[in-house]
């Protein structure tokens, strides 16, 4: 018993000495929650509310079983089920962690088993073409065409990390051997009902979704002190937003735009993980799947950098 509990005493010291440092840098604290909830009602609100509630009503009225047909020789390359093309582009245009909350969707109605759902989870959530075009690329590098090549590169890493992950053999001969679930008719569902449910939920994620944001971007406050490209890097790892006014406009700040983009960030992880919910879907592919996608992000900014910025 005490080998199992034995990780909490670094982790309650961690946190003792966490607390001491909310109380002695008080005000810093407060400014940065402050800075963390304009943070979710100029950007993360406005740009992700929106998506949340339609994608929802979107599954609710039967997208994933609408696409299953025309798209499952797409998804076939991913070992995954038409439907699952529904998380994938809803995912690309809603941004963090629209996606994820899809596919968790897709495997509690049994649209896909779980097995293709954890497939799904290592590429199909990603951030949205408005952060990379307008806040990185227009703000950061003062160029829509510079925003538009983050997207494409976002886009396409994600597609070739489940090209790489989804397709690999599970270990265990049980998952492998599971059937898919057979494809259900489109349900029965007032739409009224349906939009009131869709709603209320987004509401619920989004609350989620701002606390995560707000928690790590207080966390990151020490990273945003420290300078060089080290700290940058550190503070976007753990909170994609706290890197982003400190990015530069040149190679440097290109690549790790992308890779930053591609890796979501530690807060980003635990909105997924809150979105995945009662679906039984472990978190685990969608972390590996991202630091995946943030190197290809990474690689192929590198390579694209001389021609995008003309350097």
């Amino acid at each position: 018993m005490y080998q199992k509990i034995r990780w909490r005493q670094p982790v309650m010291l961690l946190l003792v000495t966490g607390l001491f440092w909310l109380l002695l840098d008080a005000a810093e604290v407060r400014a940065a929650v402050t800075e963390g909830l304009s943070l979710c009602t100029r950007s993360v609100i406005p740009s992700l509310f929106p998506f949340l509630a339609v994608s929802a009503l979107l599954m609710s009225l039967g997208f994933g079983e609408w696409l299953s047909g025309p798209l499952s020789g797409l998804m076939a390359l991913y070992r995954i089920g038409g439907a699952g093309a529904s998380a994938l582009l809803l995912g690309l245009v809603g941004g963090y962690p629209v996606g994820a909350r899809t596919a968790a969707s897709l495997v509690s109605d049994g649209v896909l088993s779980k097995e293709e759902g954890e497939r799904l989870l290592t590429f199909c959530n990603n951030s949205n073409p408005a952060f990379l075009i307008t806040v990185l690329g227009l703000g950061v590098f003062g160029s829509v065409r510079t925003g538009m090549w983050l997207w494409l590169i976002h886009i396409l890493s994600a597609l070739l990390t489940g090209l790489l992950l989804a397709r690999r053999p599970r270990r265990t001969k049980s998952a492998a051997r599971r059937p898919a679930p057979s494809m259900p008719p489109f349900r029965m569902v007032r739409f009224s009902s349906a939009f009131v449910a869709a709603v209320q939920s987004a509401l619920q994620s989004m609350a989620g979704i701002c606390a995560f944001v707000v928690f790590f971007y207080v966390l990151a406050l020490p990273l945003r002190r420290i300078g060089g490209t080290a700290a940058t890097v550190l503070a976007g790892m753990l909170e994609l937003f706290s890197a982003t006014p400190r990015l530069t406009n040149d190679a440097a700040g290109f690549v790790m735009a992308a890779g930053l983009a591609g890796w979501g960030g530690v807060s980003v992880h635990c909105q997924t993980m809150a979105v995945l919910g009662d679906s039984g879907l472990p978190a685990a592919p969608c972390v590996v799947g991202k630091a995946v996608q943030g190197l290809l992000s990474s690689l192929m900014a590198a390579l694209l950098c001389p021609w995008v910025l003309g350097a």
